[in-house]
């Protein structure tokens, strides 16, 4: 069976082909255009490259989130067209976690982030040995400098990976032979990830329906806090004017 996989959570885009085990194909680029431009061809590529039409695809798999809004939505939304006419089932995939299975077949602590910006990350901590990804938190946001503390507590050795760990390794980690950075190729979110774990849940039939299929964020988006922080800020200008004409008429 095979799985058809897109990861664009990120600045990075990718997409893979992997069929019981073993990856067939994977295309990725991280050359800043937006996913919209590169996500389709970067899927066109692959089945082309690898002489698979679509109708041999027995499931889709996205990375959800967390991560860019605008990205993750693309990659879902991508995801939902190609599954929805031919009734295909989906698996939605934890960025976080997928970035986690690139490590499969080690032994380490794998300190997943993402730059969330503001100093904080999106995170999540997973437990690799060999074929087993054990996954020690749920997908967070958090500071970098409190996922520091947090980890420096417990005393293990992390790998830091994932576009914030640069940001983590400036903030606690290169301060501390407790962790180490991933080298470049494990260190960004790819659509092979992406299809180890979407073949795990597929194997315990967890599958969803294209309808089904969403992206999940673990706070508003930009627009929505800032929309927020001024009706907040407007509120209290008009508390503080309608006090200020008591004062006034008081007079």
């Amino acid at each position: 069976m095979k799985i058809l996989a897109v990861e664009s959570s990120a600045s990075a885009a990718s997409a893979a082909v992997w069929e019981d085990g073993k990856l067939l194909c994977e295309a990725f680029t991280n050359i800043g255009l937006t996913h919209s431009q590169t996500l389709l061809p970067l899927v066109e590529q692959i089945l082309d490259c690898a002489q698979i039409p679509f109708s041999e695809i027995g499931c889709y798999a996205a990375a959800v989130g967390p991560g860019s809004f605008t990205g993750v939505r693309i990659g879902v939304s991508l995801v939902k067209g190609l599954a929805f006419s031919g009734h295909v089932p989906c698996v939605p995939v934890s960025t976080l976690e997928a970035m986690a299975r690139l490590f499969t077949g080690q032994r380490a602590n794998v300190c997943c982030t993402m730059d969330a910006r503001c100093g904080q990350v999106y995170n999540a901590l997973f437990a690799v040995d060999g074929d087993s990804v054990t996954r020690l938190c749920e997908d967070r946001a958090i500071a970098a400098a409190q996922l520091g503390e947090e980890l420096a507590a417990g005393g293990h050795s992390w790998i830091l990976t994932g576009d914030g760990a640069a940001l983590c390794w400036e903030c606690f980690g290169k301060s501390s032979p407790q962790f180490c950075l991933a080298p470049p190729h494990l260190r960004f979110q790819r659509a092979s990830g992406v299809a180890l774990a979407a073949q795990e849940v597929y194997n315990q039939q967890r599958t969803f329906s294209a309808e089904e299929l969403s992206p999940v964020y673990l706070r508003p988006p930009q627009a929505e806090r800032e929309l927020k922080k001024r009706r907040e800020q407007q509120g209290s200008g008009e508390c503080g004017t309608k006090e200020s004409g008591k004062d006034v008429h008081r007079k």
